[in-house]
């Protein structure tokens, strides 16, 4: 062993063991949420399918916010949803939209197929639009939707809201602190595992809706899953300018399914001011779901993109004699005070999915701009889209969007 080293291991330990005994005494003390009892509105729920009860679950967190009723075009889906979360459930689009007062949300859960066609009759019916990613399958569409929503004077706000949330707040602070010195290079991997190996058919939501893997293969986990950390990124760093891409349906005719989207994408990513990143997305790769901001002064790492409560860890760079070392142990980054309600794990995550429909509803309240803004949407889109469509041969795309960094939550600062 090189000298010395064995006393640096033991000190780390120990901080390692000091920083996990204090855990469970700071989980009791953030018990307690600022934001929960003050937000409130009416929200209309389109589509009830798998995600649908994530966001019924996850509003039991704000008791002021209520759900006034469902639709889905599959009238006994929606039965069943409405039945199993006791809200009316309405016979047809129009009559959820009319049903909705001034200054109310509408969440579009529906496929992404179907995401711009409701997003359109939403903005007209004069309604503030929250939808699940992506905003459109199509960039055309997707300006359409935000020209149409800025002419209405309505929000228009796009999934995934992790960005919100605690792990993604702290990771944010962490790197505005220059706790780990000037960021250089981002590592982030959304990975999932070799996904068309597992029991899909037997994925069920609480309410009995089948996970929709035929959709999931068909529209690719790049648009499904790299907003978890592209937002993340856009949040901190603000506008992408340049994205290098590539993708790849590595895997075709997955359980049965033709016409599958890529199942792979790699991207670097150049911002107008940030880092370099790189950034992959697979339903191939061995699961991974880490993010690692590099520093002049070492590594900030998360390990879990789909767990609001992720720790932040920053792993400090030193010099050993002549030996250039990464502490083996991170030492947790944490927030002042309070931050929001969490949820139990559901299947794969840990995520409150009522914190973007709830930012929605306090900036209205409090007239002040929604982090969640319609630039923000559409430059997300737009990103994520290039690394999708990428393909082999596209090169360096650049980005006509822009938008600028987030906010943070008002316990973030």
């Amino acid at each position: 062993m090189v000298p010395g080293l064995g006393s640096l291991y033991n000190k780390m330990l120990s901080d390692l063991q000091n920083d996990c005994a204090n855990d469970c005494a700071f989980v009791s003390q953030r018990a307690s949420d600022l934001m929960t009892q003050q937000v409130q509105g009416k929200v209309v729920v389109i589509g009830c399918g798998f995600v649908a009860d994530l966001y019924m679950r996850s509003f039991e967190t704000f008791p002021n916010v209520t759900v006034i009723g469902a639709y889905d075009v599959i009238t006994t889906r929606a039965a069943t949803y409405c039945s199993h979360w006791n809200i009316p459930a309405f016979k047809s689009l129009s009559a959820a939209l009319d049903a909705l007062p001034e200054g109310g949300i509408v969440l579009n859960l529906t496929n992404p197929s179907a995401h711009f066609e409701i997003n359109q009759a939403v903005i007209e019916a004069g309604h503030h639009c929250y939808c699940e990613k992506p905003l459109a399958m199509d960039m055309t569409d997707a300006q359409d939707l935000h020209r149409m929503a800025e002419e209405r004077g309505v929000m228009l706000a796009s999934a995934p809201c992790s960005v919100l949330g605690e792990a993604a707040q702290t990771l944010a602070k962490a790197v505005r602190d220059q706790v780990a010195g000037v960021p250089r290079l981002v590592y982030a991997e959304l990975d999932d595992g070799f996904i068309p190996q597992a029991p899909v058919e037997d994925w069920r939501s609480e309410s009995g809706a089948p996970w929709p893997y035929e959709d999931e293969f068909r529209v690719g986990c790049t648009l499904e899953h790299a907003g978890y950390y592209l937002s993340w990124l856009i949040a901190m760093f603000g506008s992408v300018r340049t994205v290098v891409a590539a993708s790849a349906e590595v895997l075709p005719d997955k359980r049965g399914v033709r016409g599958g989207a890529p199942d792979v994408s790699v991207a670097t990513l150049f911002f107008e001011n940030g880092p370099v990143v790189r950034l992959t997305c697979s339903i191939v790769a061995p699961h991974d779901h880490q993010i690692r901001v590099i520093g002049d002064k070492g590594v900030l790492a998360l390990r879990k993109a789909w767990d609001n409560a992720a720790p932040v860890r920053f792993y400090k760079r030193f010099r050993l004699r002549r030996r250039l070392i990464d502490s083996p142990f991170g030492k947790r980054i944490r927030l002042a005070g309070p931050t929001h309600a969490k949820v139990g794990r559901r299947g794969a995550a840990a995520m409150n999915f009522a914190l973007g429909p709830a930012e929605m509803l306090a900036a209205l309240a409090e007239n002040r701009p929604c982090r969640l803004s319609n630039d923000f949407a559409l430059h997300l889109n737009e990103v994520t889209l290039a690394i999708q469509n990428a393909g082999e041969a596209t090169g360096a795309q650049a980005m006509t969007t822009t938008c600028t960094p987030m906010d943070p939550m008002d316990w973030a600062h």
